[in-house]
């Protein structure tokens, strides 16, 4: 097959993002109950399946896998992103886990952020695709592969074993990518991580889409060109996925947006659906919007990208409960997807200090903080596709992880 063409990178505009507006379609439910907790002793968030590489969801002798970030739930919730691992949790319906363990023996960085991980069926074995990352407040982030992990299944459940090597994929050009150093000459912070894998469905290369910056030259923390995420990606360039080069971003939003978090695609009907998370707080200067799950539809990889609802908005929390809920992913179910999110701050209405938003939560006593924070698995969300236009249709108790009816990437 031939190569994939590389073109010109698309833009999230200003005048776009200026038509954000929560409406019933994009609007998620006010979660009413407290989710199952998936671990009595970790804090669970981004959380993702095990895939082939056509990104169908795994299904072994009846298990389902699924991958998060987890952090002993002793630390208070904010101190959780510098004692990051990843664990593994296994389901027969893909709604009732059980926890396994530590996806690694001695993975790169300090600690791990969030990826992706897929299943050759050929060599039975797991490519573990994670964020490396330095100890805060560097915070230094280098996309990572960890191979060579296999399944084992019994009549109670999975373990993964089997020695694992680990490489570095790439980092920051200077030139495409913003690196650390530069964004600490714009004074807002940098990102360099998230590699999600898929397999091209017309050239069958292996790719990966990953969350990054674009060098804009803005040495100006309150210019809106200071705000310039972007959702980079890299090609592999043998076949043990162990080397890779750096291709142009698909998408900018220079102006826009700072963090284009966790991107990842769902195919469906020849459509390329990109999806990708972002805060209230990274929004430009004069824009504003929610914490959310945004997505765009285009006809390639390098396609004419438009924003799906006309802003991007297709997930967003409600008004009354804005954090109740982050990091979503979107997973292919026919003509709808399947979106699972982690039950983040609830409650910031009333607490010990009256109502606060969420830069406040520190300065709440330590238990308090944990009361207000869900840490485990959010109601999964039923979202129907139509061309451009999107609206959520069911929510399923807990989080959910069904068998995939179409591709994703």
């Amino acid at each position: 097959m031939a190569a994939v063409e590389t073109g010109s990178t698309d833009q999230w505009t200003r005048s776009e993002a200026e038509q954000i507006e929560l409406t019933d379609a994009t609007t998620a439910p006010v979660i009413s109950d407290n989710p199952n907790s998936i671990s009595d002793q970790y804090w669970i968030w981004d959380t993702w399946p095990l895939r082939t590489r056509d990104g169908s969801i795994v299904k072994i002798d009846g298990w389902q896998i699924v991958f998060s970030l987890t952090a002993p739930n002793d630390l208070v919730p904010g101190a959780r992103h510098n004692a990051a691992t990843i664990r593994y949790f296994y389901s027969r319906n893909g709604k009732n886990w059980k926890e396994g363990g530590e996806v690694f023996d001695a993975p790169l960085g300090h600690h791990q952020w969030a990826g992706s991980a897929m299943y050759d069926q050929t060599e039975e074995q797991i490519y573990h695709f994670y964020t490396a990352v330095s100890p805060e407040p560097e915070f230094r982030q280098r996309p990572a592969v960890g191979i060579g992990a296999s399944i084992e299944t019994g009549p109670k459940g999975v373990e993964l074993t089997g020695d694992q090597e680990h490489a570095i994929m790439g980092t920051p050009d200077g030139e495409m990518y913003q690196t650390l150093e530069q964004s600490r000459e714009q004074g807002i912070v940098y990102a360099f991580r998230d590699p999600w894998y898929f397999k091209h469905p017309e050239t069958g290369e292996d790719l990966v889409v990953f969350e990054a910056n674009t060098p804009t030259g803005s040495k100006d923390p309150s210019d809106p060109k200071s705000f310039n995420g972007n959702i980079g990606v890299m090609r592999a360039t043998n076949d043990e996925l162990t080397e890779w080069e750096l291709l142009p971003p698909v998408m900018e939003a220079i102006g826009t947006n700072q963090q284009l978090e966790r991107p990842h695609f769902v195919f469906n009907e020849g459509k390329w659906y990109l999806f990708t998370i972002s805060h209230k707080f990274t929004f430009a200067p004069g824009l504003s919007g929610p914490d959310a799950l945004y997505g765009f539809v285009g006809d390639s990889l390098y396609g004419d990208y438009e924003p799906l609802n006309d802003s991007g908005l297709v997930i967003a929390n409600p008004e009354e409960a804005p954090f109740q809920a982050y990091s979503w992913l979107a997973m292919p179910q026919g003509d709808n997807i399947l979106v699972e999110s982690f039950e983040n701050f609830r409650g910031l209405d009333d607490t010990s200090r009256g109502s606060i938003s969420l830069d406040e939560v520190g300065y709440l006593p330590p238990e308090e903080q944990k009361e207000l924070f869900g840490g485990t698995l959010a109601p999964s969300l039923k979202v129907q596709l139509n061309g451009t236009e999107t609206k959520i249709v069911a929510e399923l108790n807990d989080g959910h992880f069904l068998p995939s009816v179409g591709q994703s990437g």
